[in-house]
């Protein structure tokens, strides 16, 4: 569903993703790891068009089409930062959406998504503007469920979250996976990686520095391969 093969990107001479090899298949989550520089944003930018690549091959869902057209058709991208139109409700924001796609969502649909996205009913039809960061992401998991998405891309989705609403985000990923979605997380959290995904690959210096299949390794496990791995590019 996901397929990179050879991906390059360069700013100004400096090589941010070098010849980047990358697959994810349906139903499957892939956390994408590594330090801060090491190209998960600009891999990600690339993957859905925001960013032209100097090299490489992107498929979506096996489309041929240019990776901004592919991931229109076939992409949802969830930000750390959901960005939501303050001054309308959840269900305006949501509604609003899916005519931009071309559809005419009833609002009893709309109610219905946001209620399996497990956003409390009493947020509905409130104003975005007074929605918490894990409210809004709820919003974002609403809008790839009502385009169908068949990629889902997210970036540091948990971050700034607590616990409950991480666990909570983590579990309605994880049923978009087994409906047959194919997720890549970029993320800087080992642990919710480890629990949620079925295989990581660490990026350094916009390379594959490591990969794993996570349901053979524990958290402690992964932390010490990606610290070693640090430590061995010192």
């Amino acid at each position: 569903m996901i397929h990179i093969e050879k991906l390059s990107k360069s700013y100004e001479g400096r090589t941010v993703v070098d010849g980047l090899d990358l697959q994810v298949k349906e139903g499957e989550i892939y956390a994408l790891l590594g330090p801060n520089g090491a190209g998960k944003s600009t891999t990600i930018g690339c993957l859905l068009g925001f960013v032209d690549a100097d090299a490489g091959t992107i498929r979506l869902a096996g489309s041929t089409l240019p990776p901004a057209k592919a991931a229109i058709r076939h992409a949802a991208y969830i930000a750390e930062n959901v960005a939501l139109y303050e001054r309308l409700t959840g269900v305006e924001n949501v509604e609003f959406f899916m005519r931009l796609l071309g559809g005419k969502p009833r609002r009893d649909e709309i109610e219905a998504l946001l209620d399996r996205a497990g956003l409390p009913e009493h947020a509905w039809h409130r104003l975005a503007s007074g929605y918490s960061k894990g409210m809004r992401q709820k919003v974002g998991i609403v809008m790839a469920l009502a385009k169908g998405a068949q990629v889902l891309v997210l970036d540091e989705p948990t971050s700034g979250l607590d616990p409950e609403a991480s666990v909570t985000f983590g579990a309605l990923v994880r049923a978009l996976a087994d409906d047959g979605a194919a997720v890549l997380m970029a993320t800087h959290d080992l642990f919710r990686a480890q629990e949620l995904a079925d295989r990581c690959g660490m990026l350094v210096g916009g390379r594959l520095a490591g990969e794993w299949k996570l349901g053979d390794l524990n958290a402690g496990e992964l932390e010490r391969n990606y610290l070693g791995i640090l430590a061995g590019r010192a």
